[in-house]
């Protein structure tokens, strides 16, 4: 099956409204603002999407009403990842049955393992996965730096590509290098200030938590990538930087990112902020400093859209 991923794959949210329900409204209209923001992709049940905080029954009913909801407009990719193989197999099962694209695959997360180790757990699971799959390497949570090696062994197994959020540029342009002759396979960055350099150098794009909030800037960057833009690029950055300043640095906790992408959303009007346990959503003083510094970004962005249009008429 080829499966051409590019672009702004964003890892959604996961929307709540309690610890068993979910925010079905907020999920709709979330979908559709991505779409309409003209994100390439959706990455369901990542570390974004707090899927190892989901029960099993939850995460089916994401995964269904979500790939209901986005009715094969783009492509879907779900994260399967999981302690326990069977749960990984189940879900994959049940995103095929979906309509989901593709799978999304990790470490397993509790137990320290060896790259050889991993290599001969995908000998195993890819025979059985009913759709294409990616590699995740996200050494921060799994305990465990995929090596370039690895991912040649996970290709022959059949993966279409690989996120990396590692943080690692020197190991990001090594994939690149290591796979630029193969249209098939795409290396995909998880860090938002590497978006530039992956697209300019051969990558394909990038899973970006920040697309959530701002699908149109992120979008607009990858294009200006593309078009090797330094100026738009430039001023692009600019308002990543400030998204990593005054939207994931709110709050002291480490669970902060998934709370403050949640948070922007409420703000914005289009989801729940609840989280799963065992965290809990920002409380009054976070919530109302994000609603300041969303109102700041906006304007920025407002601001840069007018100059580009302005530097394009005079050119």
């Amino acid at each position: 099956m080829h499966l051409h991923l590019r672009g702004i794959i964003p890892p959604i949210i996961t929307p709540l409204k309690n610890e068993n329900e979910l925010d079905g409204q907020g999920l709709e209209q979330l979908i559709e603002y991505l779409i309409s923001g003209g994100v390439h992709g959706l990455f369901l049940l990542g570390t974004t999407g707090e899927a190892t905080s989901l029960s099993y029954q939850l995460r089916k009913e994401f995964i269904e009403m979500a790939c209901a909801i986005i009715n094969k407009r783009i492509p879907v990719m779900v994260g399967i990842t999981d302690t326990c193989v069977t749960g990984s197999i189940e879900m994959a099962a049940v995103s095929k049955n979906a309509g989901a694209d593709a799978l999304v695959v990790s470490t397993p997360y509790y137990l320290p393992m060896s790259q050889q180790e991993f290599g001969d757990y995908l000998e195993y699971l890819a025979p059985k996965l009913p759709l294409p799959y990616l590699l995740y390497n996200m050494p921060s949570c799994t305990k465990m730096h995929i090596s370039v090696e690895t991912v040649k062994r996970a290709r022959k197994l059949g993966a279409v590509g690989i996120k990396d959020s590692s943080g690692d540029l020197g190991y990001l342009y090594g994939l690149i290098e290591e796979f630029k002759t193969e249209p098939d396979f795409s290396v995909i960055c998880g860090t938002e200030l590497f978006i530039p350099e992956t697209v300019i150098f051969g990558g394909r794009g990038a899973i970006a938590g920040g697309a959530n909030i701002f699908p149109r800037v992120f979008v607009e960057l990858y294009e200006a990538a593309l078009a090797n833009d330094l100026r738009k690029i430039e001023r692009l950055r600019d308002i990543v930087i400030q998204i990593e300043k005054k939207i994931y640095n709110i709050g002291a906790d480490n669970s902060k990112y998934i709370k403050s992408i949640k948070s922007a959303l409420s703000v914005l009007g289009i989801c729940n902020d609840f989280v799963a346990q065992p965290f809990q959503r920002f409380g009054k003083s976070e919530h109302e400093q994000m609603e300041h510094n969303i109102k700041e970004l906006n304007t920025t962005f407002a601001e840069i859209q007018a100059e580009m249009r302005t530097l394009k008429l005079k050119n």
